[in-house]
């Protein structure tokens, strides 16, 4: 793509020099076909009496990342619904009949818009949102991560709430030999204590109440591939004991059941919590904490990873761009510094979280820190000099005499241990008001 090349949806003569290029597209079946095998950053659409307001509305929504500008009759700007359109999807507009110079200029500068925004947005990974960036921290995973993934050993990943655990272990899962086969993400807190063994190992009719038939397991469900045992630090220890066992003979045993049933499957589990500690206080077994963490994966805390926030934020952005306003086209250079000053505490799905709101309640062309529910930090006061702070303190010594005199100059003078000529040149200097004239001479003559 040639750094003036627009896309123009209709018919028109638009007058550009021959050095532009223009891709026409005389319908929106065209536009979207066009736009599918060759992106553009920027769009011309020619309105006529008879085209359908919803129908561009529509199709505009569904290409949002264009800079669009519009042309269209000036009977449509009298009509809400096209003046709507104009608010939500254009960054510019013109009337016919065209003035080339005008248009010329405009295209212009939205190509420019264009490279400017392109120039920001940071390159996006092609695997999943977590693993998005270039910090240190992330790009020590991704190889940790390639060299995991090789292995058939237990996995351990550990990682603060909301770090993305779950993605890496799909990431490690995706990059394996078992990538074909079933990837079955559990989180052990989340499962009814009463009815955790049977969901991870199945249950044969008849072993409860309620029992009417025979049930695979998630473990069993896995076969081939994969099992994610999240938070692993909940699990119940009398099913540590059964866990321990898969791990070391590969079977299961159904609730009810008295057969073995042999499973292929790689465990990979997860943890926010110590479980070294754990084991102390023996919460944890320390025979099946051992099993699991044979390969160890640390995923690191958002914070860790500032130069990472914003391609994340971009990625989200566009991955739930079906949620936004229809006039929001992106995060403003604002908003961009408060999530960089920002701690981020609930790691990436406080990101997701904020990300999402702002995209719906955001009320701009582009998100503020506002949306986000975030404020940039006032800029750090410059370290007091010593002559200003001798200054500041003279200035605070006059105010303090003249209010304890009553704004009587001779009183004042005395109490601070200068003639009443110095204590006025000193009022000079501060840009303090010297009181009335009259006044000290009605006091002082009492």
């Amino acid at each position: 793509m040639t750094t003036k090349t627009i896309l123009c949806v209709g018919v028109g003569e638009l007058g550009l020099p021959p050095d532009w290029e223009v891709i026409h597209a005389g319908t929106l079946a065209e536009g979207r076909r066009h736009l599918k095998a060759r992106p553009c950053a920027v769009g011309l659409l020619l309105v006529r009496e008879t085209d359908n307001c919803a129908e561009l509305g529509a199709f505009l929504l569904d290409h949002w990342t264009l800079h669009w500008i519009a042309v269209l009759p000036p009977a449509a700007l009298e009509r809400p619904a096209w003046r709507q359109l104009l608010r939500d999807h254009c960054s510019d507009y013109h009337t016919w009949p065209l003035d080339h110079q005008r248009l010329r200029h405009a295209l212009g500068h939205a190509l420019g818009m264009a490279a400017l925004r392109a120039d920001a947005a940071a390159p996006r990974a092609a695997d999943d949102a977590t693993l998005t960036g270039q910090s240190a921290a992330i790009t020590r995973l991704q190889r940790q991560i390639v060299k995991v993934a090789a292995a058939s050993a237990p996995v351990l990943i550990w990682g603060e709430s909301g770090s993305g655990k779950e993605l890496a272990a799909q990431a490690v899962h995706a990059r394996s030999p078992r990538c074909k086969g079933p990837f079955v993400p559990i989180n052990c807190g989340a499962i009814p204590a009463q009815l955790i063994q049977s969901e991870l190992f199945g249950h044969e009719r008849g072993a409860f109440t309620g029992a009417a038939r025979d049930k695979r397991g998630l473990i069993e469900s896995a076969q081939g591939g994969s099992i994610f045992l999240d938070e692993i630090g909940d699990l119940p220890l009398e099913l540590q004991a059964n866990l321990l066992r898969f791990l070391q003979e590969k079977t299961i045993y159904r609730v009810g059941g008295t057969r073995s049933i042999a499973v292929d499957a790689r465990v990979i589990a997860a943890s926010h919590v110590n479980l070294p500690q754990a084991v102390q206080r023996g919460a944890f077994r320390e025979d099946l904490y051992y099993r699991l963490n044979v390969l160890a994966l640390d995923v690191p805390p958002l914070r860790e990873r500032k130069e990472d926030l914003l391609p994340l934020a971009e990625h989200f952005f566009h991955t739930f761009s079906s949620e936004r306003a229809p006039r929001l086209k992106g995060i403003s250079s604002r908003a961009a510094q408060a999530i960089r000053e920002h701690d981020w505490p609930g790691n990436v799905r406080e990101l997701i979280n904020r990300v999402r709101r702002a995209m719906v309640m955001a009320e701009g062309r582009l998100i503020q820190p506002q949306d986000l529910g975030l404020a940039i930090a006032a800029p750090a006061r410059a370290p007091l000099q010593l002559d200003d702070a001798r200054i500041r303190a003279e200035r605070d010594a006059i105010d303090a005499s003249l209010l304890r005199a009553g704004r009587n100059i001779t009183l004042a003078a005395r109490d601070l241990g200068v003639s009443r000529m110095t204590l006025y040149r000193l009022l000079a200097k501060h840009g303090i008001s010297a009181p009335s004239q009259d006044r000290y001479t009605a006091v002082e003559s009492e």
